[in-house]
């Protein structure tokens, strides 16, 4: 059995389609660099934030590995931070680090009526908005991003209900605060929250609700201030905060991220006790 011959003029323009194939690719790769050279290792760390802080006021500020470590949240530009009192109380010298190993001095103002504590800097971050002043509800989710062990870590948690507390070396009084069954926290992350403290409890839109103050870890329970108690110290120490929040939902499946971009852009840092 024979085939027909194809005829000619398909066969020179086989011949011409490769040609122009040839020269395309040619003038493609003709100006092209050379391969850049393997990337180091070390050139592969993600870089580091820029400081919003002046170089002249940053100092050296290791986080300690036992006791004295803490998160701060900015909440007023220009450097007004808030944490929970117990990590600052009896501190020589306080630092919000902004960097590794790098701080800026502090200057703590501790609240006698509630288990906050001011920190002023020398500059600082956007202040994170507060949540008004309406009623809680039993259910309600808090997202605590912050320090952990002194490492970046959150947790998620939903309300229980108002309890007292009796903070350490306060004396005999107790304090109104907040109770939360914790429903979800950074994967991996040590048994315990230690260095949690004094990191923000944010609603569903990024407004915080409360400071993070103590934890019940056999009950699975984290504790923050009440909005009324936070609104009261920022109130009697002359700060205004901003009020309405700006930017995506915090959910249970994107608080993570949200918590990476917080610690990132430095409206939530690690705060450290200094010796002296």
């Amino acid at each position: 059995m024979t085939f027909p011959r194809p005829p000619d003029w398909l066969a020179y323009l086989a011949v011409v389609l490769g040609l122009i194939l040839i020269a395309v690719a040619g003038r493609e790769h003709s100006d092209a660099p050379p391969a850049p050279p393997p990337m180091p290792a070390q050139a592969r760390a993600i870089l580091e934030p820029a400081s919003p802080f002046a170089p002249a006021l940053v100092v050296k500020a290791p986080i300690p590995a036992g006791p004295g470590a803490g998160t701060a949240f900015s909440v007023a530009d220009g450097g007004v931070w808030l944490t929970a009192r117990h990590v600052v109380e009896g501190c020589a010298r306080v630092a919000v680090l902004v960097a590794p190993g790098r701080g800026v001095a502090a200057e703590a103002r501790l609240d006698p009526r509630s288990e906050t504590a001011l920190l002023i800097t020398k500059g600082g971050t956007p202040g994170l908005p507060l949540a008004p002043e309406s009623a809680l509800r039993r259910g309600s989710i808090a997202f605590h991003p912050g320090f952990p062990h002194g490492e970046a870590g959150e947790a998620a948690s939903r309300l229980v209900g108002r309890d007292k507390l009796r903070v350490r070396g306060r004396g005999a009084g107790a304090e109104p605060v907040l109770a939360w069954a914790e429903i979800g926290r950074t994967t991996g992350l040590a048994p315990g929250l230690a260095g949690l403290s004094g990191a923000p409890a944010l609603d569903g839109a990024g407004r915080v609700i409360g400071v993070t103050i103590a934890e019940a870890p056999r009950r699975g329970r984290i504790y923050t201030t009440t909005p009324q108690s936070l609104r009261a110290a920022l109130a009697a120490a002359g700060v205004r905060a901003p009020g309405a929040a700006v930017g995506e939902s915090i959910t249970a499946e994107n608080y993570g991220r949200v918590a990476d971009d917080l610690r990132r852009d430095l409206r939530v840092a690690p705060v450290v006790c200094l010796a002296g």
